[in-house]
């Protein structure tokens, strides 16, 4: 399976971060040690939402959406919106 996933910066809940893996629990992971170069500075991060696909190409296609303009809107409306 191929996921596409939403991080939510715990210090600073503003900042999300989407990203495409086949393996969830080592990228959250990743990204909490501060081993990537954007999510590094707003780390630790809580896994927030992830989709699966069977395949990679709309994994891909569906990642690239979230990062677009209408995509950021949606995840602004749908999970972002709903602030404990």
């Amino acid at each position: 399976m191929f996921y596409i996933y939403i991080l939510q910066s715990l210090s600073n809940p503003d900042k999300t971060y989407v990203g495409f893996t086949e393996n969830i629990e080592r990228r959250l992971s990743e990204h909490n040690a501060g081993s990537q170069v954007y999510s590094h500075r707003y780390a630790p991060w809580d896994l927030l939402a992830y989709t699966a696909f069977k395949d990679r190409i709309s994994a891909l296609a569906f990642e690239l959406y979230l990062k677009s303009g209408s995509g950021k809107a949606f995840l602004t409306k749908h999970f972002l919106s709903f602030k404990s």
